[in-house]
């Protein structure tokens, strides 16, 4: 599929993992991408930015803080994003069941992956247009039916819970006719994923951008994983 070399994608979360291959794969398929980091250290993201030709840019923002989210927004008041993507989240013990998670581990993975994500979307939407797309990384383990075999209890419940608000969202914006998407981009070996991982992020993410395009100019809000099929609420 061809692509008008002037579509914007903004990551949200790009410094490494995921977000930092979606970045690659974006660049490589011609489009203009603004990725964002946390603080101001150097990261594999600077690097990729220096060989980009400039068609790379580089925001920080803590998606935690509101200030810094109404300041992204502010910077970017003037530009078109054909793809806003939100892909920042956290796993804090992940392996702890809820009786041994301690209420600060849980209020931050639910502040970072479900309340954060949306307020990002609900302030930085406006610049998306009509035909452009509003996507957050969700997971397979946010699906509820899908739970049979426990684990990673709180991660679990922080992505049901995006999915849910993301849901909200579409329901509020009936007749929409943006693509709004929820990506399970399967289980990828990352720092977060670790290393017995199945995926290498080489065979998720640029399926995973397939997928997101498959969508392009599809209205409505669509649970998808990296191969583009449905993944049951």
């Amino acid at each position: 599929m061809s692509h008008n070399p002037t579509s914007t994608a903004l990551i949200v979360g790009a410094s490494r993992g995921l977000g930092l291959a979606l970045t690659e794969e974006f660049l490589k398929r011609d489009w203009q991408v603004i990725a964002t980091v946390r603080g101001t250290r150097h990261t594999a993201l600077h690097d990729l930015a220096a060989h980009s030709h400039g068609r790379l840019e580089i925001e920080a923002v803590d998606i935690d803080d509101d200030e810094q989210v109404a300041a992204l927004h502010h910077r970017l008041r003037d530009r078109r994003l054909d793809l806003l993507f939100v892909n920042a989240g956290i796993a804090i013990d992940p392996d702890k069941s809820i009786r041994d998670t301690s209420t600060e581990a849980f209020v931050q993975m639910m502040v970072t992956n479900a309340l954060s994500p949306m307020r990002v979307i609900e302030s930085l939407q406006t610049l998306v247009p009509p035909s452009g797309t509003i996507a957050a990384m969700s997971s397979e383990l946010g699906s509820v039916s899908e739970n049979l075999d426990g684990g990673w209890e709180v991660y679990r419940a922080s992505k049901a819970a995006l999915n849910t608000l993301m849901r909200s969202f579409a329901a509020r914006h009936t007749g929409d006719p943006r693509s709004l998407l929820l990506i399970a981009p399967g289980w990828v070996r990352t720092e977060m994923g670790g290393a017995e991982a199945p995926l290498d992020i080489s065979e998720s993410i640029p399926r995973v951008v397939d997928t997101i395009q498959s969508r392009r100019g599809h209205a409505g809000l669509r649970y998808l994983d990296y191969r583009g099929q449905t993944v049951p609420w």
